[in-house]
């Protein structure tokens, strides 16, 4: 009788074991998110300024001519 309880109770050890592991990779993975998501946004922003700045670039010289 010893021997089952010991089974099921480092069964249950284990389950406890991967959900807590498991909550803690779902929270990873939205922070992670988070993060390429802001990291988008501020390439997207990068790429806009660089369009203007190249369009105000080529009016220059453009006027130069």
């Amino acid at each position: 009788m010893f021997w089952p309880m010991i089974a099921i109770a480092l069964g249950f050890l284990g389950i406890a074991v991967l959900g807590v592991l498991s909550v803690r990779v779902f929270l990873e993975a939205r922070r992670l998110g988070r993060q390429v998501a802001a990291t988008a946004e501020r390439v997207s922003r990068a790429a806009e300024d660089l369009e203007r700045a190249a369009a105000r670039l080529a009016r220059t010289g453009e006027a130069l001519r």
